[in-house]
């Protein structure tokens, strides 16, 4: 059996850590990364992954069209991390606008989740549980970002909120 593995919880919460930790059961690993290094900050970010992650990972970059990226993942791959769907949920707020037009992306998500090319592992923040944004861009993309995590949650075999470092089984 394919897993889905959803893993989500606040900024900092170990979910990464955790799903480095989760893939390494597996022979080879891919990595799909969905941040792009738009300013300095971001650039060290994704550096520090990067070396936390190492050579056991052959990495893919895909900011937006991540469904196409996991539907070409080599036959030899036994699991894929995608971090994070936050980002990715950003990104195409950023890039796409369009309503619509993302939840067309989702869906083709679902899509490949339904049927995966290999054991998938999603990271994404959950950042529903705090106050509500002030203006409406920031809304939106909590919005955004929920139903997507809602929607990846409920089709995977394996749902788990990290918090303070400690991982909690949901599904």
């Amino acid at each position: 059996m394919t897993d889905v593995v959803f893993l989500t919880g606040g900024a900092r919460s170990g979910k990464s850590s955790f799903a480095l930790k989760r893939a390494e059961r597996y022979a080879e690993k891919a990595f799909l990364a969905t941040a792009e290094p738009f300013d300095d900050e971001m650039a060290a970010r994704i550096d520090k992954h990067r070396e936390e992650r190492g050579d056991r990972f052959e990495t893919f970059e895909e900011p937006v069209d991540i469904d196409a990226t996991l539907r070409v993942i080599p036959a030899s791959i036994d699991v894929v991390i995608v971090d994070c769907l936050t980002v990715w949920a950003g990104n195409l707020l950023y890039k796409l606008g369009s309503d619509e037009i993302i939840m067309n992306h989702v869906d083709r998500l679902l899509a490949v989740l339904q049927n995966p090319p290999c054991n998938v592992i999603l990271v994404s923040n959950e950042i529903g549980m705090g106050i509500v944004p002030e203006n409406a861009m920031a809304r939106k993309f909590r919005d955004i970002a929920g139903t997507i995590n809602q929607k990846v949650a409920g089709v995977s075999t394996e749902a788990w909120l990290l918090c303070s470092g400690l991982p909690v089984k949901l599904k």
